[in-house]
């Protein structure tokens, strides 16, 4: 395991790694209003940078280093000046760190696009039944689908800007989108989480238990106490959620510290960004008394795993490309591996929860 020192030299690699990103053309993804779909670039609006800036705020927020502030006021101001693009689930992911930054800055050129785009959230994303989020993205329309990816790209900027600006009902919608999915992703029969529920067709799809969608809502849960107030019933049911996950994840856990990308299949490939947001979450949590020591332990070999698959220049390697509803198992087993910007900031948060616990320092 690498020091103190070792650990924030390559977390400034993996700084460097995420804002030099760029688009080579590998992938076409065109969305419905006619732009070209960028999932790479640094400089896109997007949900892999939206993830990759709340790693950067998170670190922020630890260290208050200020070159990192000046990325995120740099970057959201550029945002800003360039106009921004219309809203649905992934979108609304770069707002999460933006909320972060506003509220602890409380400068003035935030206030407003945090306002409008929470209204919006509020009063225009569609909605399935028993009011949860659709995942409606840029380039297609999810109807009738839960993802858990929403809980993440959604429900994490309502509670920490509701909690930020006073808006309780910002909060208490967080809330129900937690509830609402854990009543149709979970799977009772493991405490995994499924990637999608379809009200439409009644099923989880390829009942695909797929590892960087469980990271995301490990990750989340582990978050979620610190960004806002939450109910105290709220609380308790959510953390028995997540010892139920947690529990589950144990076992899967590769002898070098990986999960792979469909986490109960040993023919699919060990997958480096939901190891990196399992062991992240897991570390958190256990740190602070959520979950017992064994869940630590493991996110600290997933820690291992990750440091190994950072290059010299702060690339995250190993990382499988933005995951599609698949409608069956070996579309997951698929999905090519592309360094991105979650891969990046997970890594981010990982390494930087490393630092508070003394094996790793």
């Amino acid at each position: 395991m690498l020091d103190g020192s070792q650990l924030r030299g390559a977390l400034d690699r993996l700084v460097n790694g995420l804002v030099d990103l760029r688009d080579e053309g590998r992938f076409d993804e065109p969305n419905l209003d006619g732009t070209r779909g960028d999932y790479i670039s640094f400089e896109s609006w997007e949900w892999p940078q939206g993830v990759g800036l709340y790693g950067l705020a998170q670190l922020w927020r630890d260290g208050g280093d200020p070159r990192l502030q000046r990325i995120l006021e740099d970057w959201y101001a550029r945002a800003l000046d360039r106009g921004l693009p219309m809203l649905n689930v992934n979108t609304t992911a770069p707002m999460l760190a933006l909320s972060l930054l506003w509220g602890r800055t409380r400068d003035d050129r935030w206030r407003g696009p945090l306002d409008d785009w929470a209204d919006r959230v509020i009063t225009e994303a569609p909605r399935t039944a028993e009011g949860g989020f659709q995942h409606d993205v840029s380039d297609k329309v999810n109807e009738g689908e839960l993802w858990d990816d929403t809980l993440f790209m959604v429900a994490l900027f309502l509670a920490a800007y509701g909690e930020a600006s006073g808006g309780r009902l910002l909060v208490d919608e967080a809330e129900r989108q937690f509830l609402v999915h854990a009543r149709y992703l979970t799977d009772p029969a493991t405490g995994l989480w499924f990637h999608g529920w379809s009200f439409a067709r009644r099923d989880n799809f390829a009942r695909a238990r797929w590892a960087r969608g469980n990271a995301w809502i490990t990750a989340a849960l582990a978050d979620l106490p610190g960004l806002c107030t939450l109910s105290p019933s709220v609380a308790l049911f959510l953390d028995g959620v997540l010892t139920a996950q947690s529990e589950a994840l144990l076992p899967l856990q590769t002898e070098d510290g990986a999960w792979r990308t469909l986490l109960d299949d040993s023919e699919s490939y060990r997958e480096t960004s939901a190891t990196a947001g399992i062991a992240y979450g897991l570390m958190k949590a256990g740190r602070l008394g959520r979950l017992p020591d064994k869940a630590r332990q493991a996110g600290l070999l997933g820690l291992s795993y990750v440091l190994g698959q950072i290059d010299d220049a702060g690339t995250v390697g190993g990382v499988s490309y933005g995951t599609r509803m698949g409608h069956d198992l070996q579309f997951y087993r698929d999905i090519p591996i592309q360094p991105t910007g979650y891969g990046q900031s997970l890594a981010i948060l990982c390494l930087s929860e490393a630092l508070h616990h003394p094996e790793a320092r």
